[in-house]
């Protein structure tokens, strides 16, 4: 199994070899590193213990910190893509809501977003204030939302209206004249259980 780590090292070591002009039998020459674990490594097929990977950054005349800043100049998209139809999607439930997790065949996301129902009408039919893990934003897609925080005063949203906020202060979403439908991007995962 290839490692990302590794994959850009090895970017990032091909980058520093081909700038000096080298072939990777000089690399080796000058390394001490066989051209075999060289030539994997590049490809991102091997990672590096710390006895070779520092054997490189003195010939390539780099420190560690330097070949860092190169595996960052390397980052690339990861290409990840998660379709949302209409009505599909882990059934969640988040405060008094109903809604569904979008993307949830993806691990380790940085945001989630998730489609919610929203039909609590007053704090007492919502139950306990939702709390979070850092921010989040909430769009309103149809009908009236109350958004209520202990920081701030009460918030009324209308359809296309939005905040920003932070979930770890939480919060309750409240239905105002009826269901209403939002779409919430929380930071990370979607919270097991929610």
């Amino acid at each position: 199994m290839r490692s990302r780590l590794s994959e850009k090292s090895g970017a990032a070591i091909r980058k520093l070899r081909l700038a000096r002009g080298w072939s990777l039998a000089q690399l080796s020459e000058q390394s001490g590193v066989p051209i075999s674990t060289l030539s994997r490594v590049e490809l991102g097929q091997n990672a590096l213990n710390y006895d070779k990977l520092m054997r490189l950054c003195r010939a390539l005349e780099v420190d560690l910190e330097g070949l860092v800043a190169r595996e960052a100049e390397g980052a690339t998209a990861s290409g990840r893509r998660s379709v949302a139809r209409a009505g599909e999607g882990g059934v969640v439930r988040i405060g008094a809501a109903k809604g569904r997790a979008t993307a949830s065949d993806l691990l380790s996301k940085s945001f989630s977003p998730v489609l919610l129902e929203i039909t609590a009408p007053d704090a007492e039919a919502h139950g306990p204030a939702v709390v979070g893990e850092g921010e989040a934003y909430l769009l309103v897609l149809t009908g009236q939302v109350e958004f209520q925080s202990h920081l701030y005063a009460p918030l009324r949203l209308a359809a296309g209206d939005g905040v920003y906020f932070d979930a770890a202060s939480g919060y309750l979403l409240l239905a105002l004249d009826g269901p209403a439908t939002a779409l919430l991007v929380l930071n990370g995962d979607v919270p097991a259980g929610a």
